[in-house]
């Protein structure tokens, strides 16, 4: 697919993900900056892209994709010579987007409401997640699989739950410490995309 990408960005920010995602599918794309220190993501200009003035957001071509596993699914079908998504009519479709949208619906809810102690235990039957023990069970389910979400092939929902998992075990997220998280967060930031990404950012890969 053809088009500019301009791609919104912070490094100290969801974005980071959006920006392994783009050089995993090799398309060239345009790198705005945005100073949150500056309120640069509160200005008139950015705000009528994003209303929320948040990171990351992609327009692409005059469309504008917002919300991080928005824009690395959006991504994966634009470019779908990288391989980083089964294609419609293939099976695996189903569990890839299983896991993708597992990992913004249920993983981070209940990372920042375990971390922030924002979530009452007694109140576990009104959570989307059901508890954070149960996410990380699940994830620990999915990885025995591996090596990766879709088994040997790597794809976008690795981008995307691979981030939060390494982010997550980073800031010593309870249970993630096991060695089958540790193996595959080792896996996937050895990944030549990633690496370029962290360089670009000023992060040790």
């Amino acid at each position: 697919m053809s088009g500019e990408i301009v791609f919104y960005h912070n490094p100290q920010s969801r974005a980071q993900m959006a920006h392994w995602m783009l050089h995993e599918v090799g398309a060239p794309f345009r790198v705005v900056r945005i100073d949150f220190e500056k309120q640069e993501n509160k200005t008139p200009e950015f705000l009528a892209i994003n209303p929320m003035g948040k990171l990351p957001t992609l327009v692409h071509d005059g469309t504008v994709v917002t919300e991080t596993a928005a824009i690395i699914a959006y991504l994966a079908d634009a470019f779908p010579q990288a391989g980083l998504a089964p294609p419609p009519g293939d099976k695996r479709r189903g569990t890839y987007f299983r896991w993708l949208f597992f990992g913004a619906g249920c993983f981070e809810p209940a990372l920042l409401d375990t971390m922030l102690k924002r979530a009452p235990v007694e109140r576990k039957g009104t959570l989307g997640y059901g508890s954070y023990e149960d996410t990380i069970g699940a994830l620990k389910t999915m990885l025995a699989q591996g090596p990766y979400i879709l088994g040997d092939q790597f794809s976008a929902a690795d981008v995307y739950v691979g981030s939060e998992i390494s982010w997550a075990a980073s800031f010593k997220a309870p249970g993630l410490d096991a060695p089958l998280f540790k193996d595959y967060v080792a896996r996937i930031t050895a990944r030549p995309a990633y690496k370029r990404a962290a360089s670009a950012d000023g992060r040790t890969a």
